[in-house]
């Protein structure tokens, strides 16, 4: 199993209070918990002089941080979600409330960027403040790790074809134009640098949308969905940082109907995008598979009980469409996959009938929540959604067997070029040869999971002490760094006392030379006829 660099949480954060709330039946215990979440609140993508500086001809609010970058209040809003989940986690007994958990029971795994890292730092220093929890990530920050880039991977022209068809299918069954002709009246587009200079000033006539599925590169698409898409988000992306609303889409967005029709185009640009079967399970097949090491793969008593990976709207939508999801709806939230929500794969083992199940529930934040930063606990929770798959049948409290569970899994990479990964049913073999594959098997399985053990213990005894290595480090230099102070000053302290002295025995010599030269002077006079100039003293 892949395990990164590094990156030590951020400083401790005070712990908020919570109460009980609804727990699991007793004959259900929580064993283990992957989180896929999406990044929380961050600056819009694109700038001034990109999609949003052509659109319109307004001035666009300024932010405190580069496009993309998450916000102050992001970070805020993820300490929230992870005390929450803290609270949340210690009430189904999977951790012990006001401990630190092992180094083993937590694993944060982020993408490459700047918001994706921070957002999993805030969250675990929300969940565990003062625990020494890293956060992996590929070493090179800027940069997508290939676990989270929803890149096409097939490069065949029948899958190409097959893509596109899919892309503009999905287009043609959008009903945007009303939302459009909206949108076009507040960034008044007729009077917009793409109007005047390209000659673009209609984004609500016609199919005008161009998409590409090109291999290595995400699915594109160019035209009104993508100018859309921009606009829309960076409305969204005020309101959720707290702006005065008469800031927020320049004060045209006034009702949530308004809002529902507009962020219609956000939820149509991703959709298209990402969440046809055919795109999906080809940009998606490497998020599948790392998750299925972790669940499956990897045997349940050495995995880590509790797993959070931060990536982007576009994993979470491509995911959900390759594990054969069906529909759902998120109360109290325009967005189909929402600022810093995330899906919960839960296992749990049912004691009474001695099973393991899976239970998927999306835990988001409401579009109130996240504008008016509210704290989150057991008493004010964030909202949960469970969801269901198809070839997992669900009962009523949402549960589904862990094996259909495997078998989603496995079914969603076949086809794409990580399927050979998965162990396919093997050829009849005698009895007596059958028994000895299987214990060399069982062999196999706890070596791998002894050394995937012992690398993440490695791994945190190496970060322990890099941080005591640098905080020793730290602790000298400041030690030699005080003592070269206090060299310097005793030395200027000495030299000044030295000059004084020297300056004033000077004084006294001249005190008593000055005398002795007059009279050698008087006394020189008298044997010459020409007067001699007495030398003067030299200066101190």
């Amino acid at each position: 199993m892949i395990r990164k660099f590094s990156l030590c949480a951020l400083a401790v954060c005070s712990v908020l209070p919570g109460v009980s709330a609804w727990a699991a039946d007793d004959n259900y215990q929580l064993e283990q918990v992957l989180m896929m979440s999406r990044h929380n609140l961050r600056a819009p993508l694109a700038d001034n002089g990109s999609v949003l500086g052509q659109a319109t001809s307004k001035t666009w609010p300024a932010w405190d941080v580069p496009g993309g970058h998450l916000t102050t209040k992001g970070g805020v809003l993820e300490v929230y979600m992870g005390h929450y989940t803290r609270e949340w986690l210690a009430q189904q007994g999977l951790i012990k409330a006001g401990e630190c958990p092992s180094s083993d029971a937590i694993y944060a795994y982020a993408n490459s960027l700047q918001r994706t890292v921070a957002t999993a730092q805030y969250f675990i220093t929300g969940a565990f403040p003062g625990c020494d929890i890293p956060v992996s990530h590929q070493d090179e920050m800027g940069t997508m790790d290939p676990v989270f880039n929803p890149i096409i991977t097939d490069e065949s022209e029948a899958f190409n074809q097959q893509a596109l068809t899919a892309m503009n299918s999905a287009s043609e069954k959008l009903s945007l134009k009303p939302a459009f002709q909206r949108l076009e009246k507040i960034i008044d587009y007729k009077n917009s640098p793409a109007c005047k200079e390209n000659k673009q000033c209609d984004l609500s006539s016609g199919n005008l949308n161009k998409f590409s599925a090109e291999k290595g590169k995400e699915p594109g698409v160019s035209g009104p969905l993508k100018v859309g898409n921009s606009l829309v988000d960076a409305f969204t992306l005020q309101y959720y940082e707290g702006l005065p609303m008469e800031q927020v889409a320049w004060g045209q967005i006034k009702t949530p109907e308004q809002w529902k029709m507009l962020s219609a185009i956000k939820n149509g640009y991703q959709d298209t995008l990402f969440t046809s079967p055919e795109v999906a399970r080809d940009v998606a097949a490497p998020l599948v598979d790392y998750i299925r090491s972790l669940l499956v793969d990897e045997d349940k008593a050495s995995a880590p009980k509790v797993t959070l990976m931060v990536g982007h709207d576009s994993n979470i939508a491509s995911l959900l469409t390759a594990l054969d999801f069906k529909d759902y709806e998120l109360p109290e939230q325009n967005e189909r996959t929402p600022i810093g929500g995330m899906i919960q794969f839960q296992r749990w083992h049912d004691k009474k009938n001695d099973r393991e199940l899976v239970k998927v529930e999306y835990v988001y934040q409401s579009s109130t929540q996240l504008r008016e930063a509210t704290p989150l606990s057991l008493k004010t929770p964030p909202k949960r959604v469970t969801l269901t798959m198809n070839g997992c049948q669900t009962d009523a409290n949402g549960f589904c067997p862990w094996d259909q569970f495997t078998q989603v899994l496995n079914k969603a990479i076949q086809g794409t070029p990580l399927a050979a990964k998965v162990a396919q049913p093997a050829a009849p073999v005698p009895a007596a040869e059958e028994k000895v594959s299987t214990a060399e098997q069982a062999a196999m399985n706890k070596a791998k999971a002894d050394q995937a053990a012992a690398d993440k213990a490695a791994q945190a005894k190496a970060s322990a002490e890099k941080a005591a290595a640098d905080k020793a480090a730290a602790e000298q230099a400041a030690r030699e760094k005080a003592a070269a102070d206090k060299a310097v000053k005793e030395q200027a302290l000495a030299e000044k006392k030295a000059t004084g002295e020297s300056a004033k025995a000077a004084e006294e010599k001249r005190g008593t030379e000055a005398p002795k030269a007059a009279d050698d002077a008087q006394k020189e006079n008298a044997t010459t006829t020409t007067p001699a100039k007495a030398e003067e003293p030299a200066a101190p």
